[in-house]
């Protein structure tokens, strides 16, 4: 991310910071470019990103593509095998597995995506402070980080758990406030590496305040493995809730989640083998397919894979 430190070298020097600039978005269309011409090499890469764009539409539409109301009960069609009326079939009492698979989407990644939220801000924050600061600071949150890591995070989580009343909000907090710890290291390691760099100490020695120095110079240059972690984390995020779901302990019916339909169907995987295939086969694709997101992403901003890419392009050409 060399263009955001010519940008920074450039804003802080003073004299002809507006004549500057346009090489500044030149550099940075060129690590774009760059990125994009990476990523789209890794076919599997590609393919995760189309599918898990797929599934965001699909949880954002759910109400219009759902063809019966999740929650409904029709003690008429307790446990039909899939057909054309109801397409996975339908459960104990009659609700359509498919219209609950697609509202279930919508919780299991939106769960994803918030936690990984809070972990990614509490860990920017401490990552932050413990790298620029040092000393103190670097010594204390790192033993937190430490103690953390000691515990089981799942059994952690189920601790927690215990003493709360499971909801929708409560699994978002509880997952992203146990899950910071490595993105703070991410973050504290970029950060060491980049406070010596000369465009930090010369934005400190014209007055540049520590907050400045930290969110307009370093954390920009810090971002890539965030970003990585971030992608890679959802998937996490997702299986650890569809656990606490099957366990019971996640969120609560009549809210569908894939975790909770495979506990719905545990007791009836041998004459209603629906119920555990299709959630099970819809936790399988979505976290496959962050992962190979996160995998390409991460591959594609590394300079040293980016090289070894052109090189063997380069070889082959030959």
């Amino acid at each position: 991310m060399g263009w955001w430190i010519r940008a920074s070298a450039s804003r802080d020097g003073g004299d002809g910071g507006g004549a500057r600039m346009p090489p500044a978005t030149k550099a940075l269309r060129g690590e774009l470019g760059q990125f994009w011409r990476t990523f789209r090499r890794n076919r599997l890469a590609c393919v995760g990103a189309v599918v898990v764009g797929v599934l965001v539409v699909v949880a954002i539409l759910a109400p219009v593509l759902a063809p019966w109301d999740p929650n409904k009960p029709d003690m008429k069609r307790i446990l039909e095998s899939p057909s054309g009326k109801h397409w996975f079939g339908t459960d104990q009492i009659g609700r359509d597995v498919f219209s609950r698979l697609l509202f279930g989407s919508r919780i299991s990644l939106a769960v994803g995506f918030v936690s990984v939220g809070i972990a990614t801000l509490i860990g920017i924050l401490l990552g932050a402070a413990a790298g620029y600061h040092g000393g103190m600071a670097d010594a204390a949150i790192m033993r937190l980080v430490d103690l953390m890591l000691v515990f089981p995070r799942f059994f952690l989580l189920l601790a927690v758990l215990a003493f709360l009343k499971p909801s929708i909000w409560t699994i978002m907090a509880v997952i992203g406030m146990t899950g910071w710890m490595g993105v703070t290291r991410l973050v504290r390691a970029e950060f060491l590496a980049l406070r010596e760099r000369e465009f930090v100490i010369w934005s400190e020695s014209i007055g540049a305040g520590a907050l400045r120095v930290i969110f307009k110079h370093i954390l920009p240059n810090a971002l890539a493995p965030v970003l990585v972690a971030m992608t890679l984390g959802i998937p996490a995020a997702i299986l650890t809730e569809s656990g606490l779901s099957f366990l019971g302990l996640g969120v609560q019916p009549p809210y569908a989640t894939w975790g909770n339909i495979l506990n719905d169907g545990k007791d009836l995987i041998t004459y209603a083998w629906w119920l555990t295939l299709y959630p099970g086969l819809a936790i399988l694709i979505t976290v496959l397919s962050y992962n190979l997101l996160g995998e390409g992403i991460r591959d594609a901003l590394d300079p040293r894979l980016r090289q070894s890419a052109v090189g063997r392009v380069l070889r082959l050409g030959r």
